[in-house]
């Protein structure tokens, strides 16, 4: 049988009933924590986490943390209400911009900007992006776009030193927001819960110890197009459903797809899918009416960024191997985890 884009599709029912059963044992019997922690931001992943924690914890033992700075939509807050309004379960709102700016964040980040362009100042607005992997090989060097009050852009490659710079500071945001939600974890004796999906973990889109730390993660190994089939079952707002994926990490609007990934999420999860499992490009190609050499760019592409991003995913390096004491949670978790095939 010829492969097809159906691999993906999901009896939702039963996936949900895994996941909560799930997340019911690692956070209650494993970590021995009380409910969970969500940082929600009007997006598919987090709001999908949130309405399965519901689902697993109950609402009484939910708590969601919306947490705007300067740069964030207007939108994602108020998607985050829209969210936490219709599960029923409390919400704070954690306004973090005073605090990036204390340390430094846009400061940084405006410096950065300005080995660029000089005349980026108050006003003017940013984001990052790279070119498009389907005309050909690319190599990953970031390109910034800025934009003047009057609405004339501005677009130039980045040199390292200051595409580190932006990033780097960028990155206080992921930090920032996960340094609040296990504040309140530990106040309330709650685990934390992150949000990556499957084509986040694998491809490295996250920050080391921002958005990639967590107690639990209860959708990564989910494929993008099957967590908003389990938006859809779980009956997450239609707004947040329809809204395209986003980094909400700079001033200009930007998609996941121009920041990172080389296609949109729906083709690039049959992509990651045809690399896990061996399905030769022309397969994946004839699937996705695209040729056999962009499939074969793309399958590229997958190896280079999990090559690139695998010390995100590694352990602090120890000189010395430390046996871990019997019976840890980590040790439970992992046993948990493959009786139950995750």
């Amino acid at each position: 049988m010829s492969f097809s884009t159906d691999v993906l599709k999901l009896d939702c029912a039963q996936e949900v009933q895994f996941i909560e059963e799930a997340l019911r044992e690692q956070v209650g019997r494993v970590l021995r924590r009380k409910g969970i922690v969500v940082g929600v931001s009007g997006g598919i992943d987090s709001s999908v986490v949130a309405a399965l924690a519901v689902r697993a914890m109950g609402r009484e033992r939910v708590l969601a943390l919306l947490m705007p700075e300067r740069d964030s939509a207007s939108a994602s807050l108020e998607l985050g209400k829209l969210l936490t309004n219709q599960l029923g379960i409390a919400a704070v709102v954690e306004n973090i911009g005073p605090t990036l700016s204390a340390m430094g964040c846009y400061a940084r980040q405006d410096e950065a900007i300005r080995t660029v362009f000089a005349e980026y100042t108050e006003g003017w607005t940013c984001k990052l992006t790279l070119p498009s992997i389907l005309d050909g090989d690319r190599i990953n060097v970031f390109h910034l776009t800025v934009r003047a009050p009057d609405g004339h852009e501005k677009v130039s490659r980045m040199q390292p030193e200051a595409y580190r710079q932006l990033v780097a500071a960028t990155n206080f945001k992921q930090r920032v927001r996960k340094m609040m939600e296990y504040y309140h974890a530990d106040r309330l004796g709650y685990a934390v819960a992150g949000t990556p999906n499957r084509l986040e973990y694998d491809q490295g889109f996250f920050v080391k110890q921002g958005d990639g730390a967590a107690d639990v993660k209860p959708i990564a190994h989910l494929y993008k197009t099957q967590v908003y089939a389990l938006a859809r079952y779980l009956g997450v707002p239609k707004e947040i459903c329809e809204r395209p994926p986003t980094t909400d990490t700079f001033s200009m609007e930007q998609t996941q797809e121009e920041f990172f990934f080389a296609l949109p999420y729906d083709k690039m999860d049959v992509c990651l899918y045809g690399r896990n499992h061996g399905v030769p490009a022309s397969d994946v190609a004839h699937a996705l009416s695209m040729t056999e050499a962009q499939i074969e760019r793309v399958y590229r592409d997958i190896d280079s960024k999990r090559r690139t991003t695998r010390w995100l995913h590694a352990r602090p390096l120890l000189i010395k191997p430390v046996p871990e004491v019997e019976g840890s949670a980590s040790e439970t978790a992992n046993k948990t985890n493959m009786d139950r095939g995750l």
